[in-house]
């Protein structure tokens, strides 16, 4: 009985940790679009187009990365450039030859802006640790 019992709770836990991550990879992607579509100043009806061919994009590309982490980064930058490649078609009959391009000009700085937040974070609870640390018993 205990066996059951804790090989139920392996799975429970196992499935919140990948429904967490998954509706993170669901916030991200959501502020991701959204960033691209103020940038590129879409009108109602290119945002529209574009929303369900960004989305499929973004799943692509995460599911990339994911499956291709162990690849040398030559390689899985390759594999990045033929998505690009393959999806910038599709943003090209929504909103041009020249701002399709700026689809992943725009994805690179949201993932800059991104990463400085995530380390300013680590670095104030790194900075709450320490102090905490330091204090005296």
């Amino acid at each position: 009985m205990k066996k059951i019992l804790f090989i139920l709770s392996l799975c429970v836990f196992a499935t919140t940790s990948i429904l967490a991550q998954d509706e993170g990879d669901e916030k991200i992607r959501d502020k991701m679009r959204e960033y691209i579509q103020q940038r590129m100043h879409l009108n109602k009806d290119e945002a529209e187009r574009f929303t369900p061919v960004f989305l499929r994009y973004f799943k692509e590309w995460r599911t990339t990365l994911r499956e291709n982490r162990t690849l040398p980064k030559l390689d899985l930058q390759q594999k990045i450039i033929d998505l690009r490649l393959r999806y910038r078609i599709e943003f090209k009959e929504i909103v041009g030859e020249r701002r399709s391009n700026e689809v992943y000009e725009h994805q690179e700085k949201f993932i800059r802006i991104l990463q400085d937040v995530q380390r300013e974070r680590m670095q104030k609870r790194q900075g709450i640790r320490g102090r905490i640390r330091s204090l005296p018993l």
